[in-house]
Parts: structure tokens; C-alpha cells; sequence
């Protein structure tokens, strides 16, 4: 205690020493920048602006490079002081310095950050799955470990049915891909960041016939405004779950973190070790398969539904995941926190936390997924008209109503059945009493792959800018 309140009274000496003058040398000014990151990193933005201002007349037509770095600082602290306008003055200024001194990587990052306060990091993804095509349009940000995403829109397309009828779609397949192509070109998104994929489901639904295949990318292609966007039609398992980790799980917190995300008809998810590879897990065991196994080609009653699931869960359990798990995955029992996705949890956290409604990351304890299943066995009702009476923001109280709705017209009332068992097992597989588990409900990782995709793309772009020794000013 006596050892920070030392360190706080000479940091105080030493800003009332600093803004008392402007810096009078190229070094002082130097040392005004660097004590003024410090004070961003303290959250004190404005006393940072205030010191900057003071270091940038000492290096201005002296010194191109502390200049930019200067203007860069201050760009960034008008951003954290909420002045969008002057940030982005600021970082321009320090863009132009760095393009001059051939300083190629830090005047791409710099102009990311202007791309990103601007409004203009968009990204799309468009996805064509089996009986559908949907559009995301949004940009990212890191938020408690997590990534936080901005939706300008989201769009599906439904009754698009490319594999169970190839060729009486295709003018079904056209139209969607033009409804969503119009869309994103409101929002001045450049071509390499607008991804198209045909979904794991649709590549597997048309494994079997190549020629069909064929046909439905050459047709659908033919709708694309140009050459230079393209249709990937190799989405596999192992790499949707690798772009869905990429999207939803940052690099700063990859030692400590893996994926799962339990969809429709599979759950999948991962890790990355040391070396940056990717180690997937994969179960073809889903919500939608649950629910057909469990029901085993009969019309169960809702009674006999709740009675027949945890005997069925618990065989599919045993089976898919414990020799996944325990037997020979070190790697993934090594990492404590599971960063989890799927409808399953989001109705969860919707339903017993509708206060938490828009927050991006939600811890879920086990407690939590015990009274989600028993409410789903023994009170659905209840489970799915929460009281949102008690939540003292209205926009908050709006929202969490609106989520609700949307959440009980998605997700049936089987699919929570079978949805809640299987989360429960996998909780209960995964955390053990000598290495507890954390998991968290990562909001919006459905589109993860977008994230991933988009994410791969920067870093491509910055190492292809580097290689090539050529200014990145999009």
C-alpha cells in the first residue's frame, strides 16, 4: 500500500512538472509521449492530450518520426476522450508521416484504427446452407476477452432448398445472393471483406454428386458483380470449427481457452496449442440429432419425450464424449475456459439471465444448467416467461423481451429438452473436481466464422503489405 501511494505521488510530481511547460527538445518531447501512454493506460485520457500537445510543437518539421508517433498517441487519446473528430485528424497526420518515412506497418495499422473509428471495418459474410441463405454485416471489437460484435444487419433467406432440388433453385439460390449482395453494397464494404461460403451442411448434402455441384457455384457465380469475389465451397468441419474458434476466441487468451459450439446437427469447437496449430473436436451429435434419435422415428408426446431423453442423452454421451475428452485430448483439458456457442446456450442465458441481455460474454456455472434443465423437465412455462419486471433499464427491459420472443419462435420446446442434457453432460465431462472448469456463453457466435474469416484476411493483409514493401491506405 505505501509502495503505490509512493508511486502515485511521484506520478503526480511529475504531470504537474510536465504540464507546467512544453517540451523544449526532441528528448523531452519523447519522454512527455511515453509518460503520456502511460497515462491513456490509466484511463486518463485528457491529461494525456494535454502532455501531447505540449511534446508535439518540440518534434513538428524536427523529427517525421516521433512526430507520427505523437500524433498516433494522440489521435488515440481524443478517441478515448470520446472526440472522434480530432482522433481522427490526429491519426491521418500520423499515417502520412509513416507512408513518408516507408514505415509500411505502422502506417497500416494506423489506418485500421481510422477505418475502425470511421465506421468503415465492416465486414459480410453470406452463407448458403441447405434450406437457407443469411447475411451478416458488422464489425468487432475485443471486449473482456471476448470479441464484441456491432450488427448493422442480419438477413435470412428462408425456403432456398439448393441440395434437396439443385435445379429448381437456382434462380431461387440468384435472387437471395442479389438480395444480399444489394445489402452490403450500402455499406461501402471492399471486396476482400465480404465472404461467401457454402455451409459444411450444403458441401456434405452435395458430396455425392460433383456435377450438381458444379452447376449450383457456376449459376450462383454468375450473379457476383465482378471476378473478384469469390464462393468458397470447402467449408469442412474442421475448418468451421477452426474459423468459429478463430471469431470467438482471441489470440491473447488462446493458452488458456477452447471452443464449443453445439448446433443443430453437430457440436464442434477446438484449441490452438503453442505452435498456432488447431486441434478440433467435432461430435456428429446436435440438437435437431438428438431430438431425432431420442424420438427414434415415432411422434413422442411431450410427456414421453422428457421421460425417453436422459436415457438416450446419457448412451450418446458415454459414447461421443468422454473418450473425446478424457482419454487423449492433455490439450484441451489443459485450458480452463470454454468459450461456448449454440442455441442451447443462448436460450439459456435468455431465459435465467435476461438482465444480461446484449452483454457479450456470460459466465455459466453449473448451477445454472442444472435449474435451466430441471425448469426445461419440470416447469417449461416458467422456464420460458421469465419476470423481467425486476430490470431497472427500460432499453435493457425492451430488449431482454424482445430476445425472449425470438428465442421461443427458434428454439422448440424438444430442442431444449435435448439441448439442456447435452450441455449438462458435456459440462459435467468437461469439469472435473481437481480441474474445474469456466465456461462461458460467447453472444452472437453464430456468424464466428465471418469473424474468423475476416480476422485471417488482416493478418494476410499485413504480412502481404510487409512482404511487398507497399503502402496499405484503402
Amino acid at each position: 500500500m505505501k509502495r503505490i501511494f509512493s508511486l502515485s505521488c511521484l506520478l503526480l510530481f511529475l504531470l504537474n512538472s510536465a504540464f507546467a511547460q512544453k517540451a523544449t527538445s526532441v528528448v523531452q518531447a519523447i519522454r512527455y509521449t511515453k509518460l503520456a501512454n502511460t497515462l491513456r493506460a490509466l484511463d486518463k485520457p485528457q491529461d494525456a492530450i494535454n502532455l501531447l500537445e505540449r511534446a508535439l510543437p518540440a518534434v513538428r518539421g524536427v523529427n517525421p518520426y516521433w512526430e507520427a508517433v505523437a500524433c498516433e498517441s494522440l489521435g488515440l487519446a481524443y478517441y478515448e476522450n470520446g472526440d472522434n473528430t480530432l482522433a481522427d485528424h490526429y491519426l491521418k497526420i500520423a499515417r502520412t508521416r509513416y507512408e513518408r518515412l516507408r514505415y509500411v506497418a505502422s502506417a497500416w495499422g494506423v489506418n485500421e484504427l481510422i477505418r475502425d473509428i470511421s465506421g468503415k471495418n465492416l465486414y459480410a459474410g453470406i452463407q448458403f446452407g441447405a434450406s437457407d441463405v443469411k447475411l451478416a454485416i458488422f464489425k468487432t471489437r475485443y471486449e473482456s476477452d471476448f470479441y464484441e460484435k456491432d450488427i448493422k444487419t442480419r438477413i435470412e433467406v428462408p425456403n432456398v432448398s439448393l441440395v434437396a432440388d439443385a435445379g429448381k433453385s437456382l434462380k431461387a439460390g440468384q435472387d437471395a445472393l442479389r438480395v444480399c449482395l444489394d445489402s452490403i453494397s450500402r455499406y461501402n464494404i471492399p471486396n476482400e471483406r465480404i465472404f461467401i461460403v457454402f455451409s459444411n451442411e450444403m458441401k456434405e448434402g452435395l458430396a455425392k454428386t460433383p456435377a450438381t455441384k458444379k452447376m449450383l457455384y457456376d449459376q450462383l457465380s454468375r450473379a457476383l458483380p465482378n471476378g473478384n469475389l469469390r464462393i468458397d465451397t470447402t467449408l469442412s468441419l474442421n475448418r468451421e470449427a477452426e474459423l468459429f474458434t478463430v471469431g470467438s476466441i482471441p489470440r491473447k487468451v488462446w493458452p488458456s481457452t477452447s471452443s464449443l459450439n453445439i448446433g443443430s446437427d453437430v457440436t464442434l469447437g477446438g484449441y490452438f496449442d503453442a505452435d498456432k496449430t488447431f486441434h478440433p473436436i467435432e461430435m456428429p451429435v446436435g440438437t435437431n440429432t438428438l431430438v431425432n434419435q431420442i424420438e427414434n422415428k415415432r411422434s413422442l408426446s411431450s410427456d414421453a419425450f422428457r421421460k425417453e431423453a436422459p436415457r438416450v442423452v446419457k448412451i450418446i454421451a458415454d459414447t461421443e464424449l468422454a473418450y473425446r475428452f478424457k482419454s487423449s485430448n492433455a490439450g484441451l483439458q489443459k485450458r480452463r475456459t470454454v468459450g461456448l456457442g449454440g442455441d442451447v446456450a443462448w436460450a439459456l442465458v435468455t431465459y435465467l439471465h435476461p438482465e444480461k441481455t446484449g452483454t457479450t460474454a456470460v459466465a455459466i456455472s453449473m448451477d445454472d444448467v442444472e435449474r435451466f434443465r430441471k425448469l426445461v423437465m419440470e416447469d417449461y412455462n416458467a422456464l420460458t416467461h421469465p419476470n423481467v419486471k425486476e430490470i431497472a433499464d427500460a432499453g435493457i427491459r425492451t430488449k431482454a423481451e424482445q430476445e425472449i420472443a425470438t428465442v421461443r419462435d427458434q428454439v422448440s420446446e424438444k430442442q431444449l429438452i435435448a439441448g439442456a442434457l447435452w450441455l449438462e453432460s458435456i459440462m459435467k465431462t468437461y469439469s472435473t473436481p481437481t480441474a474445474p472448469k469456466r465456461f462461458v456463453f460467447i453472444r452472437n457466435s453464430d456468424i464466428g466464422w465471418v469473424t474468423g474469416k475476416f480476422l485471417e484476411t488482416i493478418s494476410g493483409e499485413y504480412e502481404s503489405t510487409i512482404a511487398k514493401g507497399a503502402l496499405y491506405t484503402r
